[in-house]
């Protein structure tokens, strides 16, 4: 084995065919970090000529003139072999120190155990604990999951070989009754280009504002376009209503009920429907004033409700960021584009939908759980990841350590 590095195009190449492959280990976010001030280097193991062991390493100053070296959810390789991974980390952590580095940390993109849609570990599934345990041998120390720079637990549906009616099905009847209401409403899609990005923006800092989260700023969105869009792996989306349509949809609807009501005799078992009838035209009668106030207030036609940035990166489509304006959060515009995105990863062969970040340890019912039982109305899994780990390169480790403890 022989450890060395390669070029950018050598990494892509198998990058792109790697079972662990990520968006956050493409080369494009090494051209990301590079643009605010980190360096990046590929690094990888020839056996027989062949590539079979690779990882982008990014790397930025810190204090005492060291450098922190970072793997984006790398490194490709198979953890279970385990000569080919301890050769590969040991000739890292070499790399590492001998360009100034004090620690190397990576998140592999890698399920630590396998879990139903409750969070609950299957019995016979999926188990990468040995892994864990191997890397502590090594002297990596596994990071606790709050200071992850990445999601630690994710929500996915899976995709390979379900029809769009076999995944409607099984979905939640709750989130099937909304995206069927989304589509009566005339909610519409609009895929949004380079110079619209502020209104992406301007959704998630109002969102960010209400449950309390930072933002990124609108260059970041402006970037990852840039890296990506072309390719067709970055799409920003926003949902809109025609208050017009949706009024004339109502009328039509309210006049059907209205004919109904009055087609019925007034013989005592039609009291019932009667009633139920009576309550769907107030019902409309109240949207129909509603459209009518927000047309006003808002001296528009067509309203924007929410936003979503979704990475599309075989095998996968990640829904990434979101945001919604808190006054239009009843129209449920969010079930209705995430349907529309799974229904695109059925026909262009993905094998998941990612919904992403959930909490941790989700069966324990923990904080913002609500999160969750969003994502959960689709049906899915939870996939809990192996984890942060970062290895100690040099004894500025610890001096660092103690640094931002003493800071904190």
């Amino acid at each position: 084995m022989q450890f060395k590095e390669i070029t950018e195009e050598k990494y892509r190449t198998f990058w792109e065919k790697h079972p662990l492959k990520s968006f956050l280990s493409a080369p494009e976010i090494g051209d990301l970090r590079k643009s605010s001030g980190w360096d990046v280097y590929y690094v990888g193991v020839l056996e027989d000529k062949s590539l079979v062991a690779a990882a982008m390493l990014v790397s930025h100053k810190r204090h005492f003139g060291k450098y922190e070296f970072y793997s984006p959810r790398g490194v490709l390789v198979d953890f279970h072999n385990k000569e080919l991974l301890h050769y590969f980390l040991d000739e890292i952590k070499k790399f590492v120190k001998n360009h100034h580095g004090y620690i190397f940390r990576m998140d592999p993109y890698l399920i630590y155990k396998e879990r139903d849609i409750d969070g609950n570990i299957v019995d016979g599934g999926v188990d990468n604990s040995s892994v864990s345990i191997d890397l502590e041998k090594l002297g990596f120390k596994k990071v606790a999951i709050p200071n992850m720079e990445q999601v630690g637990w994710m929500f996915s549906l899976p995709l390979e070989g379900k029809s769009e009616e076999q995944i409607l099905k099984e979905m939640k009847a709750g989130t099937r009754n909304k995206i069927r209401k989304t589509e009566k409403f005339g909610i519409e899609i609009h895929e949004l280009g380079y110079d619209e990005l502020e209104r992406f923006q301007n959704i998630m800092v109002e969102t960010g504002e209400r449950k309390n989260f930072s933002v990124r700023d609108v260059s970041y969105f402006q970037k990852m376009y840039q890296l990506f869009h072309d390719k067709g792996e970055v799409k920003y989306y926003v949902t809109e209503l025609n208050l017009v349509n949706y009024k004339n949809k109502l009328l039509e609807d309210k006049q059907k009920s209205v004919d109904k009501l009055n087609s019925l005799s007034d013989a005592k078992y039609n009291e019932g429907q009667k009633k139920n009838l009576e309550n769907e035209i107030a019902s409309f009668d109240k949207r129909i004033k509603e459209a009518d106030l927000i047309r006003k207030e808002k001296n528009t036609d067509v309203i924007t409700l929410s936003g979503s940035m979704f990475m599309i990166i075989q095998p996968e489509i990640i829904y990434l960021s979101s945001g919604n304006y808190e006054e239009f959060l009843k129209f449920d515009s969010q079930y209705l584009l995430q349907w529309k995105m799974i229904q695109y990863g059925i026909k262009h062969g993905f094998k998941k939908h990612n919904f992403y970040g959930i909490p941790a340890n989700i069966n324990e019912h923990p904080k913002d759980y609500g999160i969750y039982e969003f994502k959960r109305g689709f049906n899915g899994i939870v996939e809990e990841l192996i984890g942060e780990y970062e290895l100690p390169v040099t004894w500025h480790y610890y001096l660092m350590k103690f640094i931002h403890k003493f800071r904190k």
